[in-house]
Protein backbone atom coordinates (compact mmCIF):
# COMPACT_ATOMS: atom_id res chain seq x y z
CA UNK A 1 0.00 0.00 0.00
CA UNK A 2 1.28 3.46 -0.88
CA UNK A 3 0.42 6.72 0.82
CA UNK A 4 0.68 9.98 -1.21
CA UNK A 5 2.80 12.59 0.54
CA UNK A 6 4.17 15.59 -1.36
CA UNK A 7 4.07 16.08 -5.10
CA UNK A 8 5.47 13.02 -6.81
CA UNK A 9 6.74 11.48 -3.55
CA UNK A 10 4.98 8.49 -2.09
CA UNK A 11 5.54 6.53 1.09
CA UNK A 12 4.95 2.86 1.86
CA UNK A 13 2.62 2.08 4.77
CA UNK A 14 2.78 -1.72 4.47
CA UNK A 15 5.45 -4.34 3.88
CA UNK A 16 5.00 -7.76 2.30
CA UNK A 17 6.75 -10.52 4.23
CA UNK A 18 7.52 -13.12 1.56
CA UNK A 19 8.53 -15.72 4.13
CA UNK A 20 8.16 -19.19 2.61
CA UNK A 21 5.69 -17.99 -0.02
CA UNK A 22 7.70 -19.71 -2.76
CA UNK A 23 6.54 -23.07 -1.34
CA UNK A 24 2.71 -22.83 -1.56
CA UNK A 25 2.31 -26.60 -1.81
CA UNK A 26 3.90 -26.98 1.64
CA UNK A 27 1.82 -24.34 3.47
CA UNK A 28 -0.43 -26.81 5.28
CA UNK A 29 2.55 -28.95 6.27
CA UNK A 30 4.54 -25.91 7.44
CA UNK A 31 1.48 -24.65 9.35
CA UNK A 32 1.23 -27.91 11.29
CA UNK A 33 4.99 -28.16 11.89
CA UNK A 34 5.42 -24.60 13.20
CA UNK A 35 2.19 -24.77 15.20
CA UNK A 36 3.40 -27.92 17.00
CA UNK A 37 6.83 -26.34 17.54
CA UNK A 38 5.23 -23.21 19.03
CA UNK A 39 2.93 -25.15 21.38
CA UNK A 40 5.74 -27.46 22.55
CA UNK A 41 8.09 -24.48 23.00
CA UNK A 42 5.64 -22.50 25.12
CA UNK A 43 4.56 -25.55 27.14
CA UNK A 44 8.16 -26.66 27.74
CA UNK A 45 9.42 -23.25 28.82
CA UNK A 46 6.39 -22.63 31.04
CA UNK A 47 6.99 -26.03 32.65
CA UNK A 48 10.59 -25.05 33.40
CA UNK A 49 9.40 -21.77 34.98
CA UNK A 50 6.78 -23.56 37.11
CA UNK A 51 9.27 -26.20 38.28
CA UNK A 52 11.91 -23.60 39.19
CA UNK A 53 9.38 -21.49 41.12
CA UNK A 54 7.54 -24.38 42.80
CA UNK A 55 10.48 -26.51 43.94
CA UNK A 56 12.57 -24.94 46.70
CA UNK A 57 15.51 -27.22 45.90
CA UNK A 58 15.90 -25.31 42.62
CA UNK A 59 16.05 -21.88 44.26
CA UNK A 60 19.68 -21.47 43.27
CA UNK A 61 21.42 -18.95 40.97
CA UNK A 62 21.74 -21.44 38.10
CA UNK A 63 18.01 -22.21 38.04
CA UNK A 64 17.08 -18.58 38.66
CA UNK A 65 18.91 -17.71 35.44
CA UNK A 66 17.34 -20.73 33.70
CA UNK A 67 13.87 -19.53 34.72
CA UNK A 68 14.63 -16.10 33.25
CA UNK A 69 15.90 -17.72 30.05
CA UNK A 70 12.72 -19.80 29.75
CA UNK A 71 10.57 -16.69 30.28
CA UNK A 72 12.58 -14.90 27.60
CA UNK A 73 12.30 -17.80 25.15
CA UNK A 74 8.52 -17.87 25.59
CA UNK A 75 8.28 -14.17 24.70
CA UNK A 76 10.91 -14.54 21.98
CA UNK A 77 9.10 -17.24 20.03
CA UNK A 78 5.71 -15.52 20.57
CA UNK A 79 7.07 -12.42 18.83
CA UNK A 80 7.54 -14.31 15.55
CA UNK A 81 5.77 -17.66 15.36
CA UNK A 82 2.03 -16.87 15.86
CA UNK A 83 1.96 -14.40 12.97
CA UNK A 84 4.00 -16.70 10.73
CA UNK A 85 1.74 -19.68 11.53
CA UNK A 86 -1.39 -17.61 10.81
CA UNK A 87 0.02 -16.46 7.46
CA UNK A 88 0.12 -20.06 6.18
CA UNK A 89 -3.66 -20.34 6.62
CA UNK A 90 -4.96 -16.78 6.21
CA UNK A 91 -2.53 -16.04 3.37
CA UNK A 92 -2.14 -12.51 4.78
CA UNK A 93 1.54 -11.70 4.32
CA UNK A 94 1.27 -7.92 4.73
CA UNK A 95 2.35 -6.03 7.83
CA UNK A 96 2.20 -2.30 8.51
CA UNK A 97 5.44 -0.34 8.75
CA UNK A 98 4.74 0.47 12.39
CA UNK A 99 3.88 -3.18 13.08
CA UNK A 100 7.12 -4.26 11.42
CA UNK A 101 9.17 -1.84 13.52
CA UNK A 102 7.37 -3.03 16.65
CA UNK A 103 8.14 -6.67 15.84
CA UNK A 104 11.77 -5.74 15.16
CA UNK A 105 11.95 -3.89 18.49
CA UNK A 106 10.73 -6.82 20.60
CA UNK A 107 12.65 -9.44 18.60
CA UNK A 108 15.92 -7.48 18.81
CA UNK A 109 15.41 -6.59 22.50
CA UNK A 110 14.76 -10.21 23.47
CA UNK A 111 17.63 -11.54 21.33
CA UNK A 112 19.99 -9.00 22.94
CA UNK A 113 18.77 -9.96 26.40
CA UNK A 114 19.42 -13.60 25.55
CA UNK A 115 23.05 -12.95 24.58
CA UNK A 116 23.71 -11.36 27.97
CA UNK A 117 21.72 -13.99 29.86
CA UNK A 118 23.81 -16.71 28.21
CA UNK A 119 26.95 -14.78 29.21
CA UNK A 120 25.67 -14.45 32.79
CA UNK A 121 24.90 -18.18 32.93
CA UNK A 122 28.40 -18.99 31.68
CA UNK A 123 29.82 -16.65 34.37
CA UNK A 124 27.76 -18.53 36.97
CA UNK A 125 29.21 -21.86 35.80
CA UNK A 126 32.72 -20.33 35.72
CA UNK A 127 32.43 -19.33 39.39
CA UNK A 128 30.94 -22.69 40.37
CA UNK A 129 33.69 -24.73 38.68
CA UNK A 130 36.75 -22.47 38.71
CA UNK A 131 36.18 -20.59 41.98
CA UNK A 132 33.92 -22.82 44.08
CA UNK A 133 35.08 -21.42 47.44
CA UNK A 134 34.03 -17.89 46.45
CA UNK A 135 30.85 -18.91 44.62
CA UNK A 136 28.35 -18.42 47.44
CA UNK A 137 29.87 -15.08 48.39
CA UNK A 138 29.93 -13.60 44.88
CA UNK A 139 26.78 -15.12 43.38
CA UNK A 140 24.34 -14.05 46.10
CA UNK A 141 20.68 -13.10 45.65
CA UNK A 142 21.44 -9.40 45.20
CA UNK A 143 24.05 -10.09 42.52
CA UNK A 144 21.71 -12.46 40.64
CA UNK A 145 18.92 -9.88 40.50
CA UNK A 146 21.31 -7.11 39.47
CA UNK A 147 22.79 -9.17 36.60
CA UNK A 148 19.36 -10.13 35.28
CA UNK A 149 17.96 -6.60 35.69
CA UNK A 150 20.85 -5.05 33.76
CA UNK A 151 20.54 -7.66 30.98
CA UNK A 152 16.83 -6.99 30.46
CA UNK A 153 16.73 -3.21 30.91
CA UNK A 154 19.88 -2.35 28.93
CA UNK A 155 18.73 -4.46 25.96
CA UNK A 156 15.27 -2.89 25.78
CA UNK A 157 16.59 0.65 26.21
CA UNK A 158 19.36 0.26 23.62
CA UNK A 159 17.02 -1.36 21.09
CA UNK A 160 14.59 1.53 21.55
CA UNK A 161 17.25 3.81 20.03
CA UNK A 162 17.52 1.53 16.98
CA UNK A 163 13.74 1.33 16.64
CA UNK A 164 13.45 5.12 16.93
CA UNK A 165 16.04 5.64 14.17
CA UNK A 166 14.25 3.07 12.02
CA UNK A 167 10.93 4.88 12.53
CA UNK A 168 12.56 8.03 11.08
CA UNK A 169 13.44 6.27 7.83
CA UNK A 170 11.46 6.96 4.67
CA UNK A 171 10.25 3.95 2.65
CA UNK A 172 9.19 4.60 -0.93
CA UNK A 173 9.37 1.14 -2.53
CA UNK A 174 9.70 -1.67 -3.21
CA UNK A 175 7.93 -3.05 -0.14
CA UNK A 176 8.79 -6.77 -0.28
CA UNK A 177 10.89 -8.24 2.56
CA UNK A 178 12.36 -11.61 1.62
CA UNK A 179 12.13 -12.97 5.16
CA UNK A 180 9.57 -14.43 7.58
CA UNK A 181 9.98 -11.64 10.15
CA UNK A 182 11.08 -8.01 10.27
CA UNK A 183 14.85 -8.02 10.61
CA UNK A 184 17.24 -5.06 10.53
CA UNK A 185 19.06 -5.58 7.21
CA UNK A 186 16.04 -6.34 4.97
CA UNK A 187 14.20 -3.28 6.31
CA UNK A 188 17.19 -0.95 5.98
CA UNK A 189 17.63 -1.98 2.33
CA UNK A 190 14.10 -0.77 1.52
CA UNK A 191 14.71 2.73 2.84
CA UNK A 192 15.04 5.65 0.43
CA UNK A 193 16.55 7.94 3.05
CA UNK A 194 20.02 8.11 4.58
CA UNK A 195 20.63 5.03 6.75
CA UNK A 196 24.15 6.03 7.87
CA UNK A 197 23.12 7.08 11.44
CA UNK A 198 21.17 3.87 11.90
CA UNK A 199 23.98 1.70 10.52
CA UNK A 200 26.47 3.39 12.87
CA UNK A 201 24.11 2.80 15.81
CA UNK A 202 23.70 -0.84 14.74
CA UNK A 203 27.49 -1.33 14.74
CA UNK A 204 27.75 0.00 18.29
CA UNK A 205 24.72 -2.05 19.28
CA UNK A 206 26.16 -5.19 17.68
CA UNK A 207 29.42 -4.78 19.58
CA UNK A 208 27.67 -4.25 22.92
CA UNK A 209 25.01 -6.94 22.59
CA UNK A 210 26.59 -9.54 20.32
CA UNK A 211 30.40 -9.34 20.24
CA UNK A 212 30.96 -8.53 23.94
CA UNK A 213 28.70 -11.23 25.44
CA UNK A 214 29.97 -13.75 22.88
CA UNK A 215 33.62 -13.05 23.75
CA UNK A 216 32.85 -13.19 27.48
CA UNK A 217 31.02 -16.49 27.05
CA UNK A 218 33.93 -17.97 25.07
CA UNK A 219 36.44 -16.71 27.66
CA UNK A 220 34.49 -18.22 30.56
CA UNK A 221 34.20 -21.57 28.80
CA UNK A 222 37.90 -21.65 27.96
CA UNK A 223 38.62 -21.23 31.67
CA UNK A 224 35.97 -23.85 32.55
CA UNK A 225 37.35 -26.42 30.10
CA UNK A 226 40.91 -25.76 31.28
CA UNK A 227 39.85 -26.31 34.91
CA UNK A 228 37.92 -29.48 34.06
CA UNK A 229 40.88 -30.95 32.16
CA UNK A 230 43.10 -30.37 35.20
CA UNK A 231 40.80 -32.40 37.46
CA UNK A 232 42.58 -35.69 38.20
CA UNK A 233 39.47 -37.79 38.82
CA UNK A 234 37.50 -39.01 35.78
CA UNK A 235 34.28 -38.95 37.79
CA UNK A 236 35.08 -35.41 38.92
CA UNK A 237 35.60 -34.28 35.33
CA UNK A 238 32.33 -35.85 34.24
CA UNK A 239 30.43 -34.27 37.13
CA UNK A 240 31.92 -30.82 36.47
CA UNK A 241 31.22 -31.00 32.75
CA UNK A 242 27.63 -32.22 33.29
CA UNK A 243 26.80 -29.01 35.18
CA UNK A 244 27.50 -26.86 32.11
CA UNK A 245 27.00 -29.21 29.14
CA UNK A 246 23.32 -28.30 28.67
CA UNK A 247 24.10 -24.60 28.66
CA UNK A 248 27.00 -25.14 26.26
CA UNK A 249 24.70 -26.93 23.78
CA UNK A 250 22.25 -23.98 23.79
CA UNK A 251 25.13 -21.50 23.37
CA UNK A 252 26.57 -23.40 20.39
CA UNK A 253 23.21 -23.62 18.59
CA UNK A 254 22.32 -19.98 19.25
CA UNK A 255 25.64 -18.36 18.35
CA UNK A 256 26.51 -20.87 15.63
CA UNK A 257 23.42 -20.07 13.57
CA UNK A 258 23.65 -16.31 14.23
CA UNK A 259 27.24 -16.26 12.97
CA UNK A 260 26.22 -18.16 9.81
CA UNK A 261 23.25 -15.86 9.12
CA UNK A 262 24.96 -12.52 9.73
CA UNK A 263 28.51 -13.31 8.61
CA UNK A 264 27.78 -15.00 5.28
CA UNK A 265 27.61 -12.64 2.27
CA UNK A 266 24.13 -11.59 1.16
CA UNK A 267 23.88 -13.26 -2.24
CA UNK A 268 20.80 -14.70 -4.03
CA UNK A 269 22.29 -18.19 -3.69
CA UNK A 270 22.80 -17.92 0.08
CA UNK A 271 19.63 -15.90 0.85
CA UNK A 272 17.39 -18.96 1.12
CA UNK A 273 20.07 -20.70 3.19
CA UNK A 274 20.18 -17.72 5.55
CA UNK A 275 16.41 -17.92 5.90
CA UNK A 276 16.65 -21.58 6.88
CA UNK A 277 19.38 -20.90 9.44
CA UNK A 278 17.30 -18.01 10.82
CA UNK A 279 14.70 -20.62 11.73
CA UNK A 280 17.33 -22.28 13.96
CA UNK A 281 18.00 -19.31 16.24
CA UNK A 282 14.47 -17.84 16.19
CA UNK A 283 12.41 -21.04 16.36
CA UNK A 284 14.50 -24.09 17.25
CA UNK A 285 16.66 -22.55 20.01
CA UNK A 286 13.61 -21.71 22.19
CA UNK A 287 12.41 -25.28 21.56
CA UNK A 288 15.75 -26.90 22.35
CA UNK A 289 16.21 -24.97 25.61
CA UNK A 290 13.54 -26.76 27.72
CA UNK A 291 14.21 -30.11 26.02
CA UNK A 292 17.94 -29.99 26.73
CA UNK A 293 17.55 -28.82 30.33
CA UNK A 294 14.74 -31.25 31.15
CA UNK A 295 16.11 -34.35 29.39
CA UNK A 296 19.73 -33.97 30.52
CA UNK A 297 19.23 -32.54 34.02
CA UNK A 298 18.80 -34.96 36.93
CA UNK A 299 17.83 -32.19 39.36
CA UNK A 300 14.94 -31.16 37.10
CA UNK A 301 13.86 -34.81 36.92
CA UNK A 302 13.85 -35.03 40.72
CA UNK A 303 11.95 -31.75 41.00
CA UNK A 304 9.31 -33.01 38.55
CA UNK A 305 8.92 -36.21 40.58
CA UNK A 306 8.57 -34.22 43.82
CA UNK A 307 5.94 -31.96 42.29
CA UNK A 308 4.10 -34.98 40.87
CA UNK A 309 4.15 -36.65 44.30
CA UNK A 310 2.72 -33.51 45.94
CA UNK A 311 -0.01 -33.28 43.31
CA UNK A 312 -0.79 -36.99 43.74
CA UNK A 313 -1.05 -36.59 47.52
CA UNK A 314 -3.26 -33.53 47.09
CA UNK A 315 -5.50 -35.36 44.62
CA UNK A 316 -5.87 -38.35 46.94
CA UNK A 317 -6.58 -36.10 49.93
CA UNK A 318 -9.23 -34.24 47.94
CA UNK A 319 -10.74 -37.53 46.78
CA UNK A 320 -10.90 -38.85 50.36
CA UNK A 321 -12.38 -35.58 51.57
CA UNK A 322 -15.04 -35.67 48.85
CA UNK A 323 -15.85 -39.30 49.68
CA UNK A 324 -16.15 -38.50 53.41
CA UNK A 325 -18.40 -35.54 52.69
CA UNK A 326 -20.60 -37.69 50.41
CA UNK A 327 -20.94 -40.44 53.04
CA UNK A 328 -21.70 -37.85 55.74
CA UNK A 329 -24.37 -36.21 53.58
CA UNK A 330 -26.02 -39.55 52.84
CA UNK A 331 -26.05 -40.52 56.54
CA UNK A 332 -27.67 -37.20 57.47
CA UNK A 333 -30.37 -37.70 54.86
Amino acid sequence: MVKILHGNQSGITEFILLGFGDLPELHIFLFLVFLVIYLVTVAGNLLIIIVVVADEHLHTPMYFFLGNLSCLETCYTTTILPRMVASFICMDITISVSGCITQFYFFCSLASTETWLLAVMSYDRYLAICRPLHYATIMNIKCCFQLVFVAWISSFLATWILAFLMSRLYFCGPNEIDHFFCDFTPMAKLSCSDTAPMELASLVFGFMFAAMPFLLTITFYICIIDTILNISSTIGRQKAFSTCSSHLIVVCIFYGTIIIVYMLPDTPTLRDLNKVFSVFYTVLTPLVNPLVYSLRNKEVHKALRRIYSKLDIFARSWSNLSFTFTVFSQSRS
